[in-house]
């Protein structure tokens, strides 16, 4: 098992960045494939971005590709989500996920660890 603890979210005006964290517990990190995902108030959680074990691969939303940058660091149990020229559109509850099984990975019911989230504010 592993839990998953995000930081990093604000409050940002149009066009600025933030770079979320995702840390985990456990000596297992490295096998899990990793998501991120985001949920606006009133909205199905959405996924943004996913990366291999190795971090060799990723894949993104088409809303974010170009913009956002998702990596890990095995060593430091930890997976990183960059976030540039950001719109008020990505507002929303941010949480980072992994997947026991690798299987399709844009589907959050896909999943089986959960973090609490981080709120992602971006103003116009």
């Amino acid at each position: 098992q592993v839990q998953l603890v995000e930081s990093g979210g604000g409050w940002v005006q149009a066009g600025g960045s933030l770079r979320l964290s995702c840390a985990a517990s456990g000596r297992t990190f490295s096998s899990y494939p990793m998501g991120w995902f985001r949920q606006a108030p009133g909205k199905e959680r959405e996924f943004v971005a996913q990366v291999s074990r190795t971090g060799g691969s990723s894949y993104y939303a088409d809303s974010v590709k170009g913009r956002f940058t998702i990596s890990r660091d095995n060593a430091k149990n930890t997976v990183y989500l960059q976030m540039n020229s950001l719109k008020p559109v990505d507002t929303a509850v941010y949480y980072c996920a992994a997947q026991k099984v690798i299987s399709d990975v844009t589907d959050y019911r896909k999943y089986d660890y959960w973090g609490q989230g981080t709120q992602v504010t971006v103003s116009s």
